[in-house]
Formats: structure tokens, C-alpha cells, sequence
């Protein structure tokens, strides 16, 4: 697999720095930092999401991640338990392969899947990813597409494509212009979240998305 890199360039955050738009508490009690995210840099936009859930479900997450992140490995765990029981949450998975070229490499094994095989498979290959150990890199993907009876000639040569290249860009270079500094980091009803808050600050917040479409009910001062 070619080793073509999509690092983005930083640019200008969303942002101030330390920023709290709502009084999010992780589940450790520490302030989490959380933005409003300008409307022309709507997560929506992307190409390459891969998403779970149904499309008519009242609450959209999208995760921000990157596969040889410890607490991206803890949150996709945690997130498909809440997923399972809440039929009204959709998960969108964009990539932030921004730690190694070993986290490029899988995230381009990632959309080349997707690209060939339609979301579900993208999503199972997400979570097997995620249930391995050790370092992810293109030879740990390309071992779990194989894994799971995908043809990897196909996948190679689909990840190794400029279409590959372009949406992987696009996306981490979106997670730039957010300021999205941390995996994994979030955004949800509007809202940027940065880091893992912690699973039932994360149910809160969901819960709260679905209930006043703030991340916080009531007045957030």
C-alpha cells in the first residue's frame, strides 16, 4: 500500500482556546471543552462518513477518530453499547488519522470498503478494528478485510486511489478548520465537543441533544 500522506495543514481554529459554550462535565468531573460549530463547517458536508443508525433517527453524532488512539478504542466500545439500546441515535465515523501513517494507512483500508461495500461492512470492519490489539496500520486492515471474506486485491487498489486520498483529506482537514486538537472529539446538536467526556457524561449529552437540542438542558449560564 502506498504511503501517500493526508496530514492536513492547520488552519485558524473554530475556537477560543479552554472554550466551554455549555457546563459539560466529563464523568471525572474535569470541565469538557465544547464549541458551536459555524454553520459553513457543518460535519454533514463530507464525503466518506461512514454511518450507523437509521437516517430518521432524532440525534446525529459524528466521532472524529483515529485508530491507534487509546481513547477512540474505549469510546467505540462504549458508544456501539449505547447505540444498540437507542434506536434514535445515528453515528457518523469520520476519520482524524492525524497520530501516525500507520492510522492513514487503515483509515484508507476504511473508505476503500466502504466505497466497495456500502456502509454496514465499513462500520463491521470499524468495530473489528477497534477489538484488535496492537498497532493499526495498513497490514493489521487489509489482515481484518481478509478476515472478513472481502477481496483485498480490490481493496488495496480502491485504497490506494486519488477518490481515497481526496475524501481522507477533506475530512481531516475539516477536523483542522474545527479545531478538533484531541480524538476522539465530537459534534452534536451544533455542538464541538473535544475528547472522551466519559460514557455517562456522553448518554447525558445525547439525552439532552434528543430532549432541547442542546447538549445541556436549561439555562446553560
Amino acid at each position: 500500500m502506498q504511503l501517500i500522506s493526508v496530514f492536513p495543514l492547520m488552519s485558524k481554529s473554530a475556537h477560543a482556546e479552554n472554550a466551554q459554550e455549555f457546563p459539560i462535565q466529563a464523568d471525572d468531573g474535569a470541565p469538557v471543552q465544547n464549541f458551536r460549530i459555524p454553520s459553513e463547517l457543518d460535519p454533514a458536508i463530507l464525503p466518506g462518513i461512514v454511518w450507523n443508525g437509521r437516517e430518521s433517527a432524532d440525534v446525529i453524532l459524528y466521532e472524529f477518530f483515529d485508530y491507534n488512539c487509546a481513547f477512540c478504542r474505549k469510546a467505540a466500545h462504549e458508544i456501539e453499547a449505547i447505540r444498540v439500546k437507542d434506536s434514535d441515535l445515528r453515528l457518523g465515523l469520520i476519520n482524524n488519522a492525524i497520530l501516525s501513517i500507520g492510522s492513514i494507512q487503515a483509515a484508507k483500508v476504511q473508505q476503500a470498503i466502504l466505497k466497495l461495500r456500502g456502509p454496514q461492512v465499513a462500520y463491521d470492519f470499524h468495530v473489528r478494528m477497534f477489538a484488535t490489539h496492537g498497532q493499526s496500520n495498513g497490514a493489521s486492515a487489509i489482515g481484518i478485510a481478509r478476515d472478513m471474506g472481502l477481496d483485498v486485491r480490490k481493496v488495496e487498489e480502491t485504497a490506494d486511489s486519488s477518490v481515497v486520498t481526496d475524501v481522507l483529506s477533506r475530512q481531516t482537514q475539516l477536523a483542522a478548520n474545527l479545531g478538533m486538537s484531541m480524538t476522539p472529539s465530537f459534534v452534536i446538536a451544533g455542538i464541538g465537543i473535544l475528547g472522551w467526556p466519559g460514557v455517562k457524561a456522553l448518554q447525558s449529552i445525547i439525552a439532552n441533544s434528543s430532549k432541547c437540542d442542546h447538549p445541556v438542558c436549561g439555562d446553560k449560564n
